[in-house]
């Protein structure tokens, strides 16, 4: 059998990384977020259409107006420069309100799970209350309330009445028998 030597190591190990000729771009996500909604949020006003729309003509009116060596886009051929300025505008403006929309679902769903937590805390803050009160009731059926105690005192009294009645009514006969 022939002897195999694994060059890399194999499928299970990654190869290492290439040496790069510029170094990696990375912007702080939080930051580049940040500007992106700010920037999203503004191109949803009327003062981003309106902006927009002042540009537009000013465009053309510097194009259709001015002096022919001091036009940079002819009017003739379409404004085709101002055509590729607003699809170049369109093409960051789609990704840009895209990645705001991320953030913003991100944020949503932080938000939706928070409020499952507290719900699901407050149903269990609920269920322990209720047990409480049901142990509650269950212990005052075995303790006298007002109303019984009263009943059964008024029951106690009515008897103490009733020996009393009967031990003063033989002494009021034969006090009457005497005389």
């Amino acid at each position: 059998m022939a002897d195999t030597k694994t060059k890399a190591g194999g499928l299970d190990t990654p190869r290492e990384a290439r040496a790069r000729l510029l170094p990696r771009l990375a912007p702080n996500p939080d930051a580049f977020g940040k500007a992106t909604e700010k920037f999203a949020r503004f191109m949803g006003t009327p003062q981003f259409l309106m902006w927009m729309t002042v540009f537009c003509l000013l465009w053309l009116a510097w194009n259709t107006f001015a002096p022919v060596p001091l036009r940079f886009d002819s009017a003739a051929l379409g404004s085709t420069a101002l055509t590729l300025m607003l699809s170049l505008q369109a093409s960051y403006a789609a990704p840009l309100l895209l990645l705001a929309q991320n953030r913003q679902d991100d944020r949503d769903k932080v938000a939706l799970q928070q409020d499952r937590q507290r719900a699901e805390r407050n149903l269990l803050d609920t269920e322990y209350l209720t047990r409480g009160l049901a142990s509650l009731r269950i212990a005052l059926r075995e303790v006298a309330t007002r109303d019984s105690v009263r009943s059964e005192l008024r029951a106690v009294l009515e008897e103490l009445l009733e020996e009393d009645r009967e031990q003063q009514r033989p002494v009021r006969r034969i006090r009457k028998k005497r005389p």
